[in-house]
């Protein structure tokens, strides 16, 4: 499935704006991308941090057209059964497919042009 294609623009939170020095070196605020399969239920995810793999370690940013929010979340603990190493990278309960099912298509385009263009890399 492919990739949820919403976006968002995050601004820092209001205790970092405070914080940090005035002047030119001020944060600004980003643009975070849903990392969810599309059409998921609920509210768009990015994950923004994780602080060592711990449960509740991982900061996911959760956003719907009013109002984001960020939240400490467990990593999601399911791993691909094709290969027992590679684990899901979204939060526990999350709804959609498990990260390994979801395609990022801009990242595949760009993909299959760069084989195209320099096919002795990806052999």
């Amino acid at each position: 499935m492919n990739q949820c294609p919403a976006v968002a623009l995050l601004p820092p939170p209001k205790h970092v704006l405070a914080l940090s020095a005035p002047g030119d070196h001020r944060p600004d605020a980003g643009h975070i991308l849903c990392e969810l399969g599309e059409n998921h239920d609920g509210e768009h995810s990015a994950m923004l941090w994780d602080e060592g793999g711990r449960p509740g370690s991982a900061v996911w940013a959760r956003w719907d057209a009013e109002h984001a929010r960020l939240l400490p979340l467990s990593w999601c603990p399911d791993h691909d059964p094709r290969n027992a190493d590679n684990a899901c990278g979204l939060f526990a309960g999350h709804p959609s497919g498990h990260s390994w099912a979801v395609t990022d298509p801009t990242d595949e385009a760009i993909t299959r042009d760069l084989a195209r263009l320099h096919p002795h890399l990806f052999r």
